[in-house]
C-alpha cells in the first residue's frame, strides 16, 4: 500500500514492547552559507538509507518535516541501546558526519542541530489516525483498526 493512500476509518498503532522516539533536526541559521549547511543537510538521507537496508540496527521508521528554517525528523527505534550503538560506531554513517560537523561548524552559529530522545514503555503511548495515510508510529510498527474497547485515548493507553 502506498504511504499516500488514505485509509478511511479510525486506526491506531500497536508496538510490541518498549521503544524509543528520537527527534532530530537542523536549522539553517545563515541561509546564505550554503557551503556550511549543505553537508549537514545531505548527511541524514545517507544515514536513513543505511538504516533502512539494515533493520537489525533497530531503526523502525521516521518522518521528516520542514517548518521555516528548521528540518525535523521524528524517528522510532526499537531501543535506546541500538540508537546509541548506531550513533557511536565509527564504521556507521552518523559518527563521521558528527565529527565533520564539529570540526567544520562547531559553535560558529551557521547551522544548528538538535535532538531529543524519549524512552516509551510498552503500552505507555496512544495514537489515532482518522482518514489518514499510514504514517507516524503506525508506519513504523503495526497499523490496526480501532476496535471495541479502544475508542477513547484512555482505552488505547494501557500503561
Amino acid at each position: 500500500m502506498a504511504r499516500t493512500t488514505v485509509q478511511s476509518g479510525r486506526f491506531t498503532a500497536r508496538v510490541e514492547g518498549d521503544f524509543v522516539v528520537f527527534v532530530i533536526g537542523m536549522r539553517f541559521n545563515k541561509l546564505w552559507k550554503v557551503h556550511r549547511w549543505f553537508p549537514v543537510f545531505t548527511a541524514m538521507p545517507r544515514m536513513i538509507k543505511e538504516l533502512m537496508t539494515h533493520p537489525e540496527k533497530g531503526y523502525m521508521g521516521g518522518r521528516m518535516m520542514v517548518g521555516g528554517r528548521t528540518i525535523t525528523m521524528v524517528q522510532h527505534w526499537r531501543s535506546f541501546d541500538q540508537l546509541e550503538a548506531f550513533a557511536r560506531n565509527p564504521d556507521e554513517t552518523h559518527f563521521p558526519a558528527w565529527r565533520a560537523f564539529n570540526s567544520r561548524i562547531g559553535s560558529n552559529g551557521d547551522v544548528g542541530v538538535y535532538h531529543e530522545t524519549y524512552r516509551v514503555a510498552a503500552g505507555a503511548y496512544e495514537c489515532i489516525y482518522a482518514n489518514m495515510p499510514v504514517m507516524g508510529l503506525a508506519a513504523a510498527s503495526e497499523h490496526i483498526a480501532v476496535g471495541r474497547g479502544a475508542e477513547r485515548a484512555r482505552e488505547r493507553i494501557t500503561a
